[in-house]
């Protein structure tokens, strides 16, 4: 089935949400950027926002980053940390300045999924958010904003920044932050400084 026919199962009031569901997820492996809006348009569902987002997140199109940005003020709850975590899979520096302000809201659950969103687009900026948020959180979202902080090491090791990579494990073994976070940035440290690949 293409791209126009599964839209139309989308666009069809009598389509069964598994119906619509499949057409969505379909969508996505195709890559169909036309469908953006008309999987974006679903995001406010209760029942398809994950759909859409299945939908969406594969589509290598800039229009759904805009999408998923353009969501985020008008969600709540599971649907808006669901579309968080849409953003983090997809990378969307973008998004960086609408992900900081939910990390000092009143929603924990919240809080905790951009602390992960922002550590999976892992740039430089999202280094500078997370350990400012280090210094400023508590509890389980310090927690998540450490655990964060460690896989945006990872991004970064990843994309070839071995330095900054290395700077932000040094900043996270230090004393005062969880344990199992200090453990985890020395052994990255001790990988990295003993691995035969590494710069010499």
């Amino acid at each position: 089935m293409d791209a126009a026919a599964l839209l139309g199962i989308l666009k069809d009031a009598g389509s069964t949400e598994f119906k619509k569901a499949k057409a969505c997820v379909r969508l996505g492996e195709l890559g169909a950027k036309e469908a953006v809006p008309a999987l974006a348009a679903l995001l406010a569902d209760e029942h398809m926002n994950v759909y859409a987002r299945y939908g969406l997140e594969p589509i290598a199109d800039p229009s759904v980053d805009d999408a998923l940005r353009a969501a985020l003020p008008k969600l709540k709850g599971n649907l808006l940390i669901g579309v968080v975590n849409s953003i983090g899979k997809r990378r969307d520096a973008k998004a960086g300045p609408a992900l900081v302000k939910m990390l000092y809201g009143a929603d924990a659950d919240l809080a905790r999924a951009a602390a992960s969103a922002l550590g999976s687009i892992g740039t430089a900026a999202s280094v500078k958010d997370l350990q400012a948020a280090l210094a400023k959180t508590t509890g389980m979202t310090r927690m998540a904003v450490a655990d964060a902080s460690l896989v945006c090491a990872e991004r970064l090791l990843a994309d070839g920044n071995r330095d900054q990579a290395l700077a932000l494990y040094t900043a996270l073994s230090a004393p005062g932050l969880p344990k199992p976070v200090r453990l985890g940035a020395m052994s990255a440290i001790i990988r990295e400084e003993t691995s035969t690949s590494r710069p010499r």
